[in-house]
């Protein structure tokens, strides 16, 4: 792996995730190898931002004192259509099963993927 595309986490209104050359799957979190099968032959992509919320937990108390001025928040497990999962921010009113989809928001000063159902 050489370059890797700009996210949100480079301030990019991208999630991008890893596919393996080899046994086709993918995995959110930046490794040199395939987590499923130990291949190396990785290929970053841009996901869709679609996904199906898998669990929801709303935070009531600030972890830092950046994060104070946004409680209550709620953080997401959202299963990506790519077949990822992975941790957000989302809104208020989501719940298990809810299709939705990513936009971005600034968050204790950062960007942040954000989900609210698709309409």
């Amino acid at each position: 792996m050489t370059d890797r595309i700009a996210d949100w986490t480079r301030g990019a209104e991208a999630i991008v995730y890893q596919s393996c050359g080899a046994c086709g799957k993918a995995q959110y979190f930046h490794r040199s190898f395939c987590a499923a099968c130990g291949a190396p032959a990785l290929v970053e992509r841009r996901a869709s931002g679609a996904g199906t919320v898998y669990a929801t937990s709303l935070v009531c108390r600030a972890a830092t004192p950046e994060t104070r001025a946004h409680v209550p928040y709620n953080i997401v497990l959202v299963d990506a259509a790519e077949g990822f999962r992975m941790m957000a921010h989302g809104a208020a009113d989501l719940a298990i099963g809810d299709e939705v989809t990513a936009s971005y928001r600034s968050f204790a000063g950062r960007l942040v993927p954000y989900f609210e159902k698709t309409r």
